[in-house]
């Protein structure tokens, strides 16, 4: 069975496999107060082009974004989001469960415009009964988006200046920011996001870290105590090192955005096997998520023999389903799902 579900069906790079072993019997403080988290913060301080951000380790996504918004929420606000946003569909309520509401907002594309943010922020400070709702506060996007979308520069910062202007907290989410990087026609780097978002995420779990996630904090006001949330949430990682060592590998050599071509090179060939027999797609990707709509027979037959997700059905005889490669992937496997296509 070849597994197309998810981008973290592997271990991690074999670089960083080597780093932890060279490094294993070396001591070091706990709690990411180590020489090589350090030594992680400023690479990804110089790749970011921002000698003052707060970088933070986290073990996974979801408890990255419960404590960010924890942290940066009194607790009569919410989060703005699209309707598909992670925080809003594949987290279990765990934002809820920090007391603040998600508030989400439609989209065909999985992208939150500049428009929509104005819009739902003016509602409700004009509403007669403000005090009665929640009150958006922050702004929870992703790149790429759940549906493999990318924002663009221009995108980007429209939201940055609508939220200046509204005082939000502009967030991004990067579990795969490596692949909306490598992504053809991508306009954003590191040293653009680091200006215009008040913090946010690089993703190692899904993009060659065996554990792992970057929090960059550019926002004075969050800096402030950031590590008591982290430590109320159980997010202070005690061997903190394991992560820090694992940015070094992705960061020391350029390896991240390296590696990250692998998994748009692969899915580019998916997309152009499903372009040529004619399937559609749910959403224009361009990066390692591909949403081909199959006949459902189809889909029955290729589940003998590889792994995928279905994500939404169309009609009573299609189903959109989701080819996830990564930066392990390996084209000869690419290349047998392309053949029973």
């Amino acid at each position: 069975m070849i597994l197309f579900n998810s981008d973290y069906m592997e271990g991690c790079h074999p670089r960083i496999l080597e780093l932890l072993q060279q490094t294993n019997f070396e001591q070091a403080p706990g709690y990411e107060q180590d020489q090589f988290c350090d030594r992680a913060r400023e690479l990804i301080r110089a790749k970011c082009g921002q000698s003052d951000l707060d970088v933070h380790f986290f073990s996974s996504g979801t408890l990255t974004n419960l404590t960010v918004i924890g942290a940066a929420l009194r607790p009569h606000q919410a989060v703005i989001s699209t309707e598909l946003g992670h925080v809003a569909t594949h987290e279990t309520g765990a934002i809820e469960l920090t007391g603040h509401k998600v508030l989400p907002v439609p989209s065909a594309d999985g992208k939150l415009t500049a428009e929509q943010v104005r819009q739902l922020y003016e509602a409700h400070h004009g509403s007669a009964t403000a005090e009665h709702e929640p009150q958006p506060k922050l702004v929870y996007i992703s790149h790429p988006t759940e549906l493999g979308t990318l924002y663009t520069r221009a995108e980007l910062q429209a939201l940055h200046e609508t939220c200046a202007d509204c005082g939000l907290y502009l967030y991004m989410d990067g579990a795969r920011l490596g692949y909306g990087l490598a992504a053809e026609g991508n306009d954003l780097d590191l040293p653009t996001i680091a200006a215009l978002c008040d913090v946010f995420y690089i993703g190692g779990n899904k993009v060659g870290a065996l554990i792992g996630e970057a929090l960059c904090i550019r926002s004075e006001a969050l800096k402030k105590d950031f590590r008591y949330s982290m430590k109320q949430r159980g997010a202070l990682t005690a061997k903190g090192r394991l992560i820090g060592i694992q940015f070094i590998g992705l960061f020391e050599d350029d390896l991240y955005l390296e590696i990250s071509k692998n998994a748009i090179e692969t899915a580019m060939v998916i997309r152009r096997t499903c372009e040529e027999k004619g399937y559609p797609f749910l959403a224009p990707s361009p990066t390692n998520q591909q949403f081909p709509i199959l006949p459902n027979e189809h889909i029955e037959a290729l589940r003998a023999h590889f792994g995928f997700g279905a994500i939404a059905k169309v009609d009573e005889g299609h189903t959109a389903v989701r080819f996830c490669t990564s930066w392990a992937t390996r084209m000869e496997d690419v290349l047998a799902l392309c053949e029973r296509l």
